[in-house]
């Protein structure tokens, strides 16, 4: 089989790993450039195909005429997509004669388009998974060659669940390949009826609404916890990052928002429904550190809320 390969992130070097592992010929890598600021917790595609000694571009516009014309001059049999971030355009897909194929972190036609993986923890999924599906003119809409299932714990981030199925995605390719390389890979025509899309995230939606339920904003956290931006909240003036939390009971008679300092001197905060531990925070721009060290060291009282809104009574305990 020969391949052209456009592949970034945790996803796209354990994808390109596997297909140089089964014996692909490989003879392009399109990447990107590390974009300033990101965390870059994954592994290198670039440093992976260096190594390997493949010629590696990342150019700003993988569609443009330069880069489509070197692609069709190698005559791949396929174009592979692995967590690529620019949308592939026809004149691009067409340069692949068996044809143009992208792997989706979920199991598609649910969470199509940006962050599947922040998505699916976001709305307290319990299961994902990866999809290999031809390209067309749409984000995430061709025929499907092969899907398989993760579960999400309670307790994933969306950098454990991105680990996962990145080891998934690698079963996925070793299972397909050899009907891959025969050219006799199933091509099975996603129900469009029941798709659901999704835009990308930015930093500032990590903003914490505590007038909605503990558990809701507890996966907001997970989905956005390091090495992703944050979940945070504004109290008294300052960004205040929330990096884990746990759920428990309500507050008797707390408005959302409010904290109450626990018996073992953790800060716990009213929200719509149920109340939820702060484990870990950081000021922005400060050290991490336990929920109990920052009620203690920066002197948090009960009563005090979020949003220097005048505070209420609170009453009960956890």
């Amino acid at each position: 089989m020969k391949a052209v390969v456009c592949a970034y992130g945790e996803v796209g070097h354990a994808c390109l790993q596997e297909l140089l592992a089964l014996g692909a010929d490989v003879g392009l890598v399109v990447t990107h450039e590390d974009t300033p600021g990101e965390t870059i917790w994954f592994s290198s595609v670039r440093d992976l195909a260096v190594s390997s000694g493949i010629r590696t571009i990342a150019p700003e516009d993988v569609n443009a005429p330069g880069v489509v014309g070197e692609i069709a001059g190698i005559s791949p049999d396929y174009l592979f997509s692995f967590y690529f971030r620019q949308m592939i355009k026809p004149p691009l897909l067409a340069g692949a004669s068996r044809g143009a194929l992208n792997l989706h972190g979920s199991l598609l036609p649910r969470y199509r388009g940006r962050a599947p993986v922040n998505w699916a923890i976001l709305h307290g999924e319990k299961e994902s998974g990866v999809t290999l599906h031809y390209m067309d003119e749409k984000p995430d809409h061709g025929d499907i060659v092969g899907q398989r299932e993760v579960a999400i714990t309670r307790n994933d981030t969306a950098e454990t669940l991105t680990r996962k199925l990145a080891a998934e995605a690698q079963v996925l390719l070793r299972e397909l390949y050899p009907a891959l390389d025969e050219g006799t890979a199933p091509r099975v025509p996603q129900e469009h009826a029941d798709s659901s899309y999704f835009g990308g995230r930015r930093p500032e939606d990590g903003r914490i609404d505590w007038a909605s339920g503990a558990e809701d904003i507890r996966n907001l956290v997970r989905a956005v916890t390091d090495p992703w931006p944050g979940a945070y909240s504004i109290f008294q003036d300052r960004k205040l990052y929330v990096w884990s939390a746990e759920v428990r009971p309500a507050l008797e008679g707390a408005s959302p928002g409010c904290i109450l300092i626990d018996g073992e001197g953790a800060p716990v905060v009213a929200t719509g429904a149920g109340a939820l531990e702060l484990l870990e925070l950081t000021w922005e721009g400060g050290s991490r550190r336990a929920g109990t060290a920052w009620v203690r060291e920066e002197g948090i009282e009960s009563g005090v809320r979020f949003g220097n809104a005048p505070s209420e009574a609170v009453g009960g305990g956890t």
